[in-house]
């Protein structure tokens, strides 16, 4: 990568940056920032993954994805770029980072919200040099390339640490928080989570305008934001909220131009697809891209909380490499029914093995659908009018239903 941004020109130095990693909370974190820094005025270049429905989703600058035209132009850039002495193919995430950093500074953004795909040491946009660093929260993912523990994970997570810039973090285990301040102490960087050097209190509510959801306050040496609304669900997204006011205030530290009514106020619209996003109202369908067993908690957890219904039929598919035994047993907790489907993904995990894992820990029933069609026809003969369907597990999942649906 080093060597691709190089023949290039080195874009990414031309950015002012925010670098998010952590194994869950990202999308929201940054969809946060983007709304918030949007209303502020400045020009907001975004880049997250994975995609739902289409490629381009990943580059977005003010919430518009590149277009298609611009898209292509970048991609032959880069295949130019890679025929270069000494740079190898880029990967595709390689190419993807790339071209995001290219579009960006074409696009004169002034501020680039930069989520890392897997881990960050070695990842794709490490190659950044950012205003200030994220940690959302870390849990078991990936554990084949990261590591066996959580202590392990957070150390490639902290990868990203640059000496002297600042690191928010969301709260962590007593372990993953000592390796994290261990890890920016070698940076030379400071640090401070959510929690402990960030005073954070939240508040569960019902209005008849907003319906159940969270308000949040966050306390730094300098910024106070009290009765904050959480613009979406669950107390995993207060908490994302709650680093992402963090991260406000430390770009406001260093010399950014950020007032906080209007901070506060860009939270209002906030929305992210594919996050406990409802895609049908009858029958009751709801996606959530979910891909690790503390995502499923999460979300079993906010659906619980914050979603009506008499019972609730969940179809569940996840790639290879995943925790299975962990996502399974947070999913025999929340679901009356579960119908296991493949991904559509050629890392698929067969339905077939998930439903026999399941059977090693539950007695509930459970169902294997070939597809999500033929899942969706199962659950669609098995739920009344009061009743919720929730497919989650993986987003490559979530957007076949999502294509579906718009069938």
């Amino acid at each position: 990568m080093q060597r691709l941004v190089s023949a290039l020109g080195h874009p990414q130095k031309k950015l002012k940056c925010i670098h998010v990693a952590g194994s869950k909370g990202k999308g929201s974190t940054v969809a946060m920032l983007a709304g918030m820094l949007r209303n502020c005025g400045y020009k907001v270049g975004v880049y997250t993954s994975p995609h739902i429905l289409d490629a381009r989703e990943r580059i977005t600058v003010n919430g518009t994805c590149i277009t298609e035209a611009a898209f292509t132009r970048y991609i032959q850039t880069i295949s130019t770029a890679a025929d270069m002495p000494r740079v190898s193919d880029p990967t595709y995430f390689e190419a993807l980072t790339a071209a995001a950093f290219l579009y960006f500074v074409d696009s004169e953004v002034e501020i680039a919200l930069i989520e890392t795909g897997l881990g960050g040491r070695l990842d794709a946009t490490n190659v950044v040099s950012p205003e200030v660093v994220a940690i959302t929260s870390i849990s078991n993912d990936h554990m084949g390339i990261l590591g066996s523990t959580l202590e392990e994970i957070a150390l490639e997570k902290a990868g990203i640490f640059k000496k002297g810039i600042q690191v928010n973090c969301s709260p962590q285990t007593e372990g993953v928080e000592k390796s994290l301040r261990e890890a920016a102490g070698a940076a030379g960087c400071p640090i401070r989570l959510t929690g402990r050097d960030v005073g954070f209190s939240s508040r569960f509510e019902y209005s008849r305008g907003l319906g159940p959801h969270t308000r949040i306050c966050v306390t730094t040496p300098t910024s106070k934001y009290e009765h904050v609304h959480a613009p979406m669900l669950g107390d995993h997204q207060a908490l994302n909220c709650a680093l992402a006011l963090g991260v406000i205030d430390s770009l406001k530290q260093r010399g950014f131009a950020i007032d906080d009514r209007r901070a506060v106020e860009g939270l209002s619209g906030v929305k992210l697809a594919g996050r406990m996003e409802f895609i049908s109202e009858q029958p009751r369908i709801m996606v959530d891209g979910a891909h690790n067993a503390a995502s499923i908690e999460a979300l079993m957890r906010a659906i619980g909380q914050n979603v009506p219904y008499d019972s609730m039929v969940i179809i569940f598919g996840c790639q290879k490499g995943k925790d299975i035994t962990g996502m399974l047993r947070h999913i025999r907790l929340g679901a009356d029914k579960i119908i296991f489907t493949a991904t559509g993904s050629p890392r698929s995990m067969d339905p077939f093995d998930l439903s026999s894992s399941f059977n090693d820990l539950s007695t509930k029933m459970c169902q294997v659908a070939d597809t999500l069609e033929d899942a969706l026809s199962i659950a669609d003969r098995a739920v009344s009018r009061d009743d919720l369907i929730c497919i989650t597990g993986s987003f490559a999942l979530v957007g076949r239903a999502k294509r579906l649906l718009a069938k």
